[in-house]
């Protein structure tokens, strides 16, 4: 199966758009669905040190390559710096570790998972770390955007990440950071789907040659698992009547359509799916188009909705108000 069409970064590297996401798989069966993703032609692997299976995505990725059915180079293999690893001297060794837990000797897109810092706790404390410290606390850390992004350049300087950028930043943040960033952020990766359109951040982002990558495209699916009340309160996407007209006239999945309304707005998308059908549909999503009445009455379930807010999961963090 042919690899996915590429987006240029403004660091000069190909990403592809469409690629895999890692949250939440599971780490008894990760290597095998980053092996079978690989096999089927995803190039492009969303990882963080907070999904806990960074050793097993390696692990996954390895054997791929043992096995000559790509090249590491032929990957774009993505990860993130947790928020109590904010600190400028924190930032180096802990993504040294995250390269040792993946095998591999640089990250093609190294991102600031979310613009929180919060205080340090050890990894042979606890690891991933998660929100709380070691008092089960969730504890400010003293760390500056600017004083971890600094670190995050030099990053690049040293070789371990070819790119780096941001997730969950609003536009405000954003205009700061590029204040002073000797680098500016290749990409910004946010909550997107039809509930949350974002399209002013979107198209801020754009504009100033960021590229946008979309996480949880399927809007409350990936959140009913975790009995979110905000999930199971609201209609899901992949059933929802309009979505599913037009599936049938395309002659496409539900998933395709909701994969498809992101990425022909230039927005990188990052699917998961343990089901080899439906690894394949997620990743043939670019070989049609929505018409422009199709893409503004999906764009019409707009509701400001988001889900992945550390508020929803009971963090008094809100990053969001």
């Amino acid at each position: 199966m042919p690899s996915p069409a590429t987006v240029k970064l403004n660091s000069g590297y190909e990403m592809p758009l469409v690629g895999f996401g890692l949250w939440k798989v599971d780490n008894d069966t990760c290597a095998d669905q980053v092996y079978n993703a690989i096999k089927a032609g995803y190039r492009c692997f969303d990882g963080a040190c907070d999904y806990g299976n960074e050793v097993e995505s390696g692990q996954g990725v390895a054997r791929a390559i043992k096995d000559g059915l790509v090249k590491r180079e032929e990957l774009f293999l993505v990860s993130k710096l947790w928020n109590s690893f904010h600190d400028g001297p924190r930032v180096a060794p802990i993504c040294k570790k995250q390269l040792q837990d993946w095998g591999i000797d640089y990250f093609d897109l190294y991102i600031m998972h979310f613009p929180i810092s919060l205080k340090y706790v050890d990894p042979s404390v606890r690891y991933p770390p998660g929100f709380k410290d070691e008092e089960g606390n969730v504890t400010p850390g003293k760390a500056s955007i600017q004083e971890t992004w600094t670190a995050m350049e030099d990053l690049v300087a040293k070789g371990m990440a070819r790119s780096i950028g941001i997730s969950n930043f609003r536009a405000v943040l954003i205009m700061d950071l590029l204040r002073y960033a000797k680098i500016k952020p290749a990409t910004l990766q946010i909550e997107h789907h039809p509930y949350l359109v974002q399209e002013g951040l979107v198209k801020f982002a754009q504009d100033q040659g960021i590229t946008v990558t979309a996480y949880s495209s399927f809007g409350p699916q990936s959140f009913l698992e975790m009995d979110m009340k905000e999930a199971q309160d609201t209609p899901l996407l992949l059933e929802h009547p309009i979505i599913k007209m037009i599936a049938e006239k395309h002659k496409k999945t539900p998933a395709q359509v909701l994969l498809r309304w992101a990425t022909q707005r230039n927005v990188a998308v990052i699917p998961k799916s343990n089901n080899p059908g439906r690894l394949a549909q997620n990743l043939d999503v670019l070989n049609f188009d929505l018409v422009t009445g199709e893409m503004v009455a999906i764009e019409k379930f707009d509701k400001g909705l988001r889900f992945n807010d550390p508020l929803n999961y009971g963090f008094p963090i809100p990053i969001y108000v």
